[in-house]
C-alpha cells in the first residue's frame, strides 16, 4: 500500500507539473545578395565581408521570437562573389543572420543551384559548419534523410519544417543533389514522414507564385487548400519579391494560417513595392497535447540604402518605428511612408492577421545596448 501511495503521489506531482506551452515564431522573406550588397559588406579594400550592420536596427525585434526562419535565396558557393543572375554571397552573411537572431533557413528556391552541384554542396557544408539548420536542398539522398524535415524545438514544442520550390530557373539539378519540388506526391509522403518524427506542428515553406504580383495566383490557392486537407496548419510563401496577403482562418475546426509572400527581407531591388517586406510573428499554444495557432501579426520592414563616403549601405528598418526618424534622410522617409501605404493596400485583404504594435520593443533585450543610428546621405531611390 505504501508503494501504491508513493506511485500515486509521483503521478499527481507529474500531472500538476504539466503546464501549457507557448512558442513565438517569426518568419521573414527573401534574403538576397545583389552585387551592391556584396560591395557594401566588403571591409575596406580587403577580401573580408561584414553584414552585421544590415540587421542591427531590427535584430531586437527578431529576438523577441523563440524561433526565427528565413528564406536563403543565395548560394554560398565561394568566389567569385556575384549577385544576379548567378548568386554567390560571402560566408559571413550567415554569421550576420545568426547574430540577428535567425535560427534556421530554407533553401529550396529558384536560385539554389545557381552555381550547380559544387555550389549547392558548399552551401550545405558552410551552413552545417556554422550550425545553421537548413532544409529544402540537399547534397544527396543521405543528406536529405538527415535534413528533411528540419526539426526545430523550443519551449517544449517540437516543429517539423518542409520546404519546396516551383523550379530552379531551368538549371538542371545534378546528381546526386536533390532539391524539393512542388510535387504533391512527394509532399504528401514527406508530411507522413514528418508525423512519424513525433512533432507537434508541421510547417510548409513554399517557393511559389508569380514575381512582383501582390495577389496569390490560382495555383497558390489550390496548393494551400490541398495542404490544409492534409492537416497542415501553417503555410509560409516566398518568391514574388513583394508582399501578398496573409490569412488566419478556421477550417474544419482547425486554425489555419497562410502567408502567400513576405517580400524581400533584404535585397537591392528598389522598384516599389519590392524595397520592403514584412516579418510574420506567429504564436503557438500547446495545451493537453494539442498545438494550435492562436495569433498572427505582421511587422513592416523597409530596406534603407544611404550612402556614406561614396559607399552604399543597407539597413533593414522597422518601417513604422522609423518613418519619422530624423536620422533617416527626408527623401528616404518619404519613400518609406509610401511603402507603408502600399503595403497596407496589399495587406488590407488579410484575414485575422493585424499589424503588430511597432512600439512593442521599448527596451533592449538581455541588457544589450540598442544600436544608435548614424546620419547618412541618402542613395538614389531609383535603381
Amino acid at each position: 500500500m505504501r508503494y501504491l501511495i508513493l506511485l500515486l503521489l509521483f503521478i499527481s506531482v507529474d500531472l500538476l507539473g504539466q503546464s501549457d506551452s507557448t512558442l513565438t515564431l517569426v518568419f521573414m522573406g527573401d534574403v538576397m545578395g545583389h552585387d551592391s550588397q556584396i560591395k557594401s559588406a566588403r571591409i575596406g579594400n580587403s577580401d573580408q565581408f561584414d553584414y552585421n550592420s544590415c540587421f542591427k536596427y531590427l535584430k531586437h525585434d527578431i529576438q523577441t521570437a523563440d524561433i526565427a526562419i528565413a528564406n536563403l535565396e543565395v548560394t554560398l558557393a565561394g568566389k567569385p562573389y556575384k549577385g544576379y543572375p548567378s548568386f554567390s554571397s560571402p560566408d559571413t552573411l550567415v554569421d550576420a543572420l545568426q547574430n540577428a537572431g535567425i535560427d534556421a533557413v530554407v533553401m529550396a528556391n529558384n536560385h539554389c543551384v545557381d552555381r550547380r552541384k559544387a555550389g549547392l554542396n558548399r552551401t550545405c557544408d558552410i551552413l552545417d559548419k556554422k550550425g545553421m539548420p537548413r532544409t529544402g536542398a540537399f547534397k544527396d539522398s543521405v543528406d536529405r534523410i538527415a535534413n528533411n524535415p528540419m526539426i526545430l524545438e523550443a519551449n517544449g514544442i517540437r516543429l517539423a519544417v518542409l520546404n519546396y520550390t516551383y523550379g530552379t530557373n531551368g538549371i538542371r539539378i545534378q546528381h546526386p543533389n536533390i532539391v524539393n519540388q512542388l510535387d504533391t506526391t512527394v509532399i504528401a509522403d514527406d508530411i507522413q514522414l514528418a508525423r512519424r518524427k513525433n512533432v507537434d506542428e508541421i510547417i510548409l515553406c513554399m517557393h511559389w507564385g508569380w514575381e512582383y504580383q501582390t495577389k496569390p495566383n490560382p495555383e497558390q490557392k489550390k496548393l494551400t487548400n490541398w495542404l490544409y486537407s492534409k492537416g497542415i496548419n501553417i503555410v509560409i510563401g516566398s518568391h514574388p519579391h513583394v508582399l501578398q496577403p496573409m490569412k488566419h482562418t478556421t477550417v474544419a475546426g482547425n486554425n489555419k494560417l497562410v502567408a502567400y509572400s513576405l517580400g524581400n527581407f533584404i535585397s537591392n531591388q528598389r522598384t516599389a513595392p519590392r524595397d520592403g517586406a514584412a516579418l510574420l510573428f506567429v504564436d503557438l499554444l500547446k495545451k493537453n497535447g494539442q498545438t494550435k495557432v492562436v495569433n498572427a501579426e505582421y511587422q513592416l520592414t523597409w530596406v534603407y540604402t544611404p550612402v556614406k563616403a561614396n559607399k552604399k549601405h543597407f539597413y533593414v528598418l522597422p518601417a513604422q518605428r522609423h518613418q519619422n526618424s530624423d536620422w533617416v534622410m527626408e527623401t528616404a522617409r518619404k519613400r518609406m511612408k509610401d511603402y507603408i501605404a502600399e503595403a497596407k493596400g496589399i495587406l488590407k485583404y488579410n484575414v485575422n492577421v493585424d499589424e503588430r504594435d511597432f512600439n512593442i520593443l521599448l527596451k533592449p533585450l538581455k541588457g544589450e545596448q540598442m544600436e544608435m543610428p548614424e546620419v547618412l546621405i541618402p542613395a538614389s531611390i531609383s535603381k
